[in-house]
């Protein structure tokens, strides 16, 4: 029988959005927040308000949890830990692989299931066709509620471990934190030029497109081959150092480019100089 029901706990903007998408999609949806007055909207929209964290967690089988981090987690779901035997717990709250298997663990001597998950769009993405998620946890209790879970976002099932799924998680964020403050760092010395965001929003897009950067690299980190013959460590340094000279001579903190132009540094230190861009996957694990 498809489960048409679920409690979300947790009603920060991701929340919200996971909330209204069961909502628009016709299920029974319960909730519950630190602060009640969060859920007024959903209220408004027939969502079931719980009083306290036992009864939220009794109203379904299926519990999506989205907090700030597991120390939330815990915090919450300590108010009732008997009310967890025998639920599902779709974890979809931010934080590292460790704790993602010490909490899958918590849970499990507490009678319940973690699924743990990790959501690849921002709230507005929730339940857009293109939208993903990372998963992992035990392959049975994710096809149990597949269903349901489908309305958020598709599944990228990684295995059982419960670490996958913030695991795959983080090395993204890790890249998009990354990435992005490259691009808001470049749009600072952009208007301190006079040239605006949406002017350069052509070119930035241009830029921001590392495929064909990805697709070349992957292979050669892959096999250990960090061959110079069509860029090196060295071309590197000599362009961040021109990046930076840019940057404080338009009035702009340098601090962001200086710390990777610090690490391409120490890598021709190492004896990278002459080697790829992806000999740097070395000397960060050193």
């Amino acid at each position: 029988m498809t489960v048409t029901s679920v409690t979300v706990i947790g009603l920060g903007p991701m929340g919200q959005a996971m909330a209204a998408a069961y909502l628009d999609r016709g299920y029974e949806v319960t909730v519950w927040n630190r602060t009640p007055g969060r859920a007024d909207g959903l209220v408004a929209r027939g969502a079931r308000r719980a009083d306290t964290v036992e009864a939220a967690l009794r109203a379904n089988d299926l519990v999506v949890l989205s907090l700030t981090d597991y120390t939330a987690v815990y915090a919450v779901l300590e108010q009732a830990p008997a009310a967890l035997a025998g639920r599902t717990v779709a974890n979809l709250t931010s934080d590292t692989p460790d704790r993602a298997r010490e909490a899958a663990g918590w849970l499990a001597a507490r009678g319940a299931v973690q699924i743990t998950g990790g959501v690849q769009v921002p709230p507005p993405g929730i339940g857009a066709p293109d939208a993903m998620a990372y998963y992992s946890g035990p392959e049975e209790a994710v096809e149990a509620h597949r269903a349901a879970l489908e309305v958020l976002t598709g599944i990228e099932y990684l295995g059982e471990d419960p670490g996958l799924a913030a695991l795959y998680y983080q090395i993204g964020i890790d890249m998009f934190w990354t990435g992005l403050a490259g691009y808001l760092h470049g749009q600072a010395v952009a208007q301190a030029n006079g040239i605006s965001a949406r002017e350069f929003l052509p070119r930035a897009v241009k830029t921001m497109d590392f495929r064909y950067f990805l697709e070349f690299y992957a292979p050669r980190i892959d096999a250990g081959n960090h061959r110079g013959d069509v860029d090196n460590v060295a071309m590197g340094v000599a362009s961040l150092e021109h990046v930076l000279h840019t940057a404080r001579a338009s009035g702009v903190d340098g601090s962001l480019p200086a710390a990777v132009l610090d690490l391409f540094r120490r890598a021709v230190e190492a004896g990278h100089g002459g080697d790829s861009l992806t000999s740097l996957t070395e000397a960060l694990r050193a």
